[in-house]
């Protein structure tokens, strides 16, 4: 680095669980650093589904640094055993640690990033590239940065409802009709459902919660019906192990699930494929996938999440061409071949891009493979500001401390919010009772956004999202 750079704070795009997470690191290896988080406070996303509850207990969701730093301030840490809600852990977590005095004072909020280039130099330009600072361009000013570190998140860019990966023909025309994973069905979100006929499309976990919760509002709202679409022939993959599941929060929904399936309460559309959507006089919606047509009042789109790599447009990047994570992460995450107990440790190594100095961390780091755990991204976000350091054998010294099963296992909930100490955790939603007033607690995924650790919704399969990510 030279002295020019070195001057320069690093960047993180995003004040998120991985976000701040960084901003811990970096506050303790005394590197100066600038948060710029697009919302108007931390968390931002998260708060967006803040009535889900993790199946994966506090002692997942805080991240080393993080926690030190909370600790010397006199914070309190959760019941490490308790599941939280998305609001909880944005509330008592995530702002305590963006008010530090060691992160507020960097921490900009309604700073969207536009984009990010080297300064004075294209994507064309080779010579003294390294030496050039980053340039980030904000609507009102720019930044200038010694490294960047994108944890922005995939939580803006959903998959499209079209099942060959573009939007279905029409789908532009009937934005109205369509919600976003997981909305509130129970609570916020009621109205927009209750008397309604809505149909979800997607086979995964957070598919299968808002499945669970609109059978819940059909058992109490005369008129509420409920009709579940998937591109496969059979919605095994989606009911899962059940009993068998290493899981069983996880089992218990699909479970769940098959039993509201088979009681005709939801009903099953099979080896569906959605293909043009259009309005139709009555202010309703219909899909169709070239032979079956399905009427509905509202469409929840659960086919998962995809990373916007537009803003580094202009920087070096080495992405695969299949899930659009680095070219050296992608074979590591593979869904074909990885879920998210079998993906291993890794850190800068993997995410470095032939630009050097900028990093995706986080759920943007996996692409559209639906596997990620927010543990992950606390140990990458460890390694590449080690490494930004200069400590290379910390940098690359990776491992995650998880329950020697693995990632992917738990014991049986035994409260109402708590699950038993000696399990683990993934990502993905418990099916905890509610309360009262509420009714059904649905979960986020176990594919998005969550796992040991949070969850935020991560990348899914163009048209059908089938693991939902671990957060991120």
């Amino acid at each position: 680095m030279t002295s020019q750079l070195d001057d320069l704070p690093v960047v993180v795009i995003g004040a998120g669980p991985v976000g701040l997470a960084a901003a811990a690191h970096l506050a303790e290896r005394g590197i100066a650093f600038t948060v710029l988080e697009a919302g108007d406070g931390p968390a931002a996303a998260v708060r967006q589904w803040g009535h889900v509850r993790l199946f994966s207990p506090w002692r997942y969701n805080i991240d080393a640094a993080a926690r030190r730093l909370l600790a010397d301030a006199g914070w309190i840490e959760p019941d490490p055993e308790v599941l939280p809600t998305g609001a909880q852990l944005a509330g008592e977590y995530l702002q305590p640690l963006a008010d530090l005095p060691a992160l507020k004072p960097h921490v900009r909020y309604g700073a969207r990033v536009q984009a990010v280039t080297r300064l004075g130099v294209d994507r064309l330009r080779t010579a003294d590239r390294d030496a050039a600072p980053f340039l980030v361009r904000l609507a009102d000013g720019d930044v200038l940065a010694r490294a960047v570190i994108d944890a922005s998140g995939t939580w803006t860019t959903p998959n499209v409802l079209g099942a060959s990966g573009i939007a279905a023909r029409g789908e532009d025309t009937v934005t109205a009709f369509i919600e976003q994973a997981l909305p509130d069905v129970l609570g916020a979100d009621r109205d927009r459902f209750a008397g309604k006929r809505t149909l979800v499309v997607g086979a995964g976990h957070s598919a299968a919660n808002t499945l669970l919760s609109l059978a819940e509002l059909a058992g109490h709202v005369p008129g509420t019906s409920v009709v579940w679409a998937i591109r496969s022939a059979s919605a095994a993959r989606t009911y899962g192990g059940e009993a068998a599941d290493a899981l069983p929060a996880r089992g218990a929904i699909g479970t769940r699930l098959r039993e509201h399936v088979e009681a005709g309460n939801i009903e099953l559309v099979a080896g569906y494929s959605v293909q043009a959507l259009t309005g139709i006089e009555n202010g309703r919606v219909t899909a169709s996938d070239g032979t079956r047509e399905i009427t509905a009042d509202r469409i929840v789109s659960a086919t998962g999440f995809r990373p916007d790599h537009a803003i580094a447009a202009e920087l070096r990047l080495d992405l695969d061409p299949v899930l659009g994570s680095t070219r050296a992460l992608a074979p590591l995450i593979d869904p074909n071949e990885h879920s998210c107990g079998t993906v291993p440790p890794h850190g800068v190594d993997e995410l470095a891009h032939p630009e050097s100095g900028f990093y995706a961390v986080g759920v943007k780091s996996y692409g559209r493979a639906p596997t990620f755990l927010l543990a992950t991204g606390y140990e990458q976000v460890r390694s590449v500001v080690a490494a930004l350091a200069g400590d290379w054998a910390a940098a690359r010294d990776v491992q995650l401390d998880l329950p020697e099963t693995g990632v992917c296992n738990s014991n049986p909930v035994v409260g109402d919010t708590t699950i038993d100490a000696a399990g683990g955790g993934c990502c993905g939603p418990t099916p905890i009772a509610a309360p009262a007033s509420r009714g059904l607690a649905t979960g986020i995924n176990g594919g998005l956004l969550a796992a040991p650790l949070t969850l935020l919704p991560v990348a899914g399969s163009g048209g059908e999202q089938t693991g939902d990510a671990c957060c991120g």
